[in-house]
């Protein structure tokens, strides 16, 4: 899974810490746009009337880090970018009507098509520093969410100047389709595949539109591959069955495939834990990366506070969201910023790797930016859920009643 891997770039790298602070009202983020099209300001108003200080400090702390060339660094002064979340940045820009810095994220990659996205095994690099150089492997689960992205920006602006981006892209994701319906995960730097990976396919799946022999292949490999029967989840891997059950799965499981059964969502207290947050002090209830329930993974806690939300459950989804406000850190370089940190205290990721030293000490972007997906009511699967999936193929429900 792609949080296996993070830890392996992270623990090299200098960070600045932070501290926690009273929480003040400051004014959001200002847009150099002179005028935003219509259909994306009703999209804004519809999701946020008036957003509350703490998410006008998320949303200046998100504007804050970005760099002149458009990229935005995983957490402050790290000199690690990662793909995934420009690609979720791109996506709350887009959401907030701020089309220049959204822009500016897809034009550093339109930039480097034929010298990166084209070349050898191709897809995008997962990892560069923030000068956007010394990329490694091409993971095909952030290339996925970039296309998400795309996609979001293309139908809330009407304007279709990355389509060709967007199209190599989804060339590129259904290259990777195995016989067997299942997509591998992209290429390492060595130029060996990444075996296949459940939280990848299920994105993909939502990223790519329509509903064709690839996505109907997709849904007869996890039938066949990665759903447990007896549980009614979907699972991470046959081949590591110690750590079958991941967090990531219940929510993206439940909010990319249509009629997902719901039991799935409180099926995830498998993972749920209390942990004391590193920087607050504060006690914090939300959910670990998996069984192992050392640490409370506060990216994955705000994935499901958003699949609670979609699935009409708005106390569950506000109770997560408020243990995860306990955890803010007032950024001590960005001014009137705060953020939230990838996990509350040290401990293992998905598995028994170690995180980094600085997961539970500064503000991550792959936490705010859920989070905010959250408070915003912005959903990023929203365009490509209603797929024409016919219902011999929805898997998810024959099981359930077999």
């Amino acid at each position: 899974m792609r949080i296996k891997l993070l830890f392996l770039f992270f623990s090299v790298l200098f960070f600045l810490s932070c501290s926690q602070e009273g929480i003040e009202e400051v004014v959001a983020p200002t847009t150099t746009m002179e005028v935003v099209d219509a259909e994306i300001q009703g999209h804004r108003e519809e999701i946020s009337e008036e957003p509350s200080p703490v998410v006008l400090r998320t949303q200046n702390w998100l504007a804050q880090i970005q760099q002149p060339n458009g990229l935005l660094e995983s957490s402050e002064n790290t000199n690690f970018v990662s793909l995934y979340d420009n690609a979720l940045a791109a996506l709350i820009f887009t959401s907030q009507g701020d089309l220049e810095r959204a822009e500016r994220i897809f034009d550093f990659f339109d930039l480097r098509r034929e010298a990166e996205l084209l070349q050898g095994h191709g897809g995008f690099f997962q990892f560069r520093d923030a000068a956007g150089e010394n990329g490694n492997r091409s993971w095909m689960g952030d290339n996925v969410w970039l296309l998400i992205a795309l996609n979001n920006y293309h139908t809330y602006t009407g304007n279709q100047r990355y389509s060709p981006l967007a199209q190599e892209l989804e060339t590129w994701i259904r290259s990777l389709q195995d016989e067997d319906g299942g997509l591998w995960g992209g290429y390492n730097a060595d130029g060996t595949r990444i075996p296949k990976v459940t939280e990848g396919i299920i994105t993909a799946f939502n990223a790519v539109a329509g509903y064709d022999a690839f996505h109907k292949n997709i849904l007869a490999y996890l039938k066949q591959q990665r759903w447990d029967i007896e549980a009614k989840t979907l699972i991470a891997s046959p081949e590591t069955p110690a750590y079958n059950f991941a967090l990531d799965l219940h929510s993206l499981g439940y909010s990319i495939l249509k009629d997902f059964p719901e039991d799935v969502l409180p099926m995830a207290d498998r993972y749920r834990t209390t942990q004391t947050a590193t920087v607050t002090g504060e006690e914090i209830s939300g959910y670990c990366f998996d069984e192992d329930k050392d640490v409370i993974w506060l990216e994955g806690t705000a994935q499901m506070a958003f699949a609670f939300q979609l699935a009409g459950m708005p106390s569950v989804s506000d109770e997560l969201l408020a243990e995860i406000e306990k955890t803010f850190i007032t950024s001590a370089s960005l001014e009137a910023s705060s953020g939230i940190p990838y996990t509350t205290n040290q401990g293992t990721t998905y598995g028994a790797t170690r995180l980094w030293d600085h997961a539970d000490l500064t503000p991550a972007l792959s936490s705010n930016a859920w989070y905010l997906f959250t408070k915003l009511n912005f959903d990023p699967f929203e365009l490509q859920r209603e797929k024409e999936i016919p219902p011999s193929d929805k898997f998810w429900l024959l099981e359930a009643t077999d």
